[in-house]
């Protein structure tokens, strides 16, 4: 479940768990379970060796709060990854709250890789200043 601007914009089973090498799992949402208006094409791509190119979308919330690119998608995924089309990710600390079995997940520090950390999941994790290299 992600909440934004006091609102749940997603609450959903149908999660893709991506786990990738010294980072925490990204969830991939599948982008029909987001409330309608929700999210907005931003500018700026980028490309993943495993996954492809990836664009990137804003969050819009109650109020006009916004959260800029503060999504990513896979329009084309690789050959693999093929279950990450149509779903997006979300960066948690763009977020106000973002849960995983009802627990509330920590953003990975530094943001780099948007890894969801729960108390189920173990670092170090890459991402922070300084582990980029490793």
């Amino acid at each position: 479940m992600i909440e934004f601007g006091g609102v749940v914009l997603v609450d959903t089973n149908n999660a893709v768990r991506v786990l990738e090498t010294s980072h925490p799992p990204v969830y991939y949402l599948p982008i029909d379970a987001f409330l309608s208006g929700s999210l907005e094409p931003a500018r700026g791509q980028s490309f993943c060796e495993f996954k492809g190119m990836a664009g990137y979308l804003t969050v819009v919330g109650p109020k006009g709060r916004r959260a800029e690119s503060a999504a990513w998608f896979y329009a084309n995924p690789t050959h693999g990854y093929e279950a990450l089309k149509d779903h997006v990710a979300i960066y948690p600390s763009a977020m106000d709250r973002c849960l995983v079995n009802g627990e509330i997940v920590q953003s990975q520090e530094g943001d780099f890789y948007g890894g969801w950390i729960t108390s189920k999941v173990v670092g170090p994790f890459k991402g922070a200043p300084g582990t980029l290299g490793w």
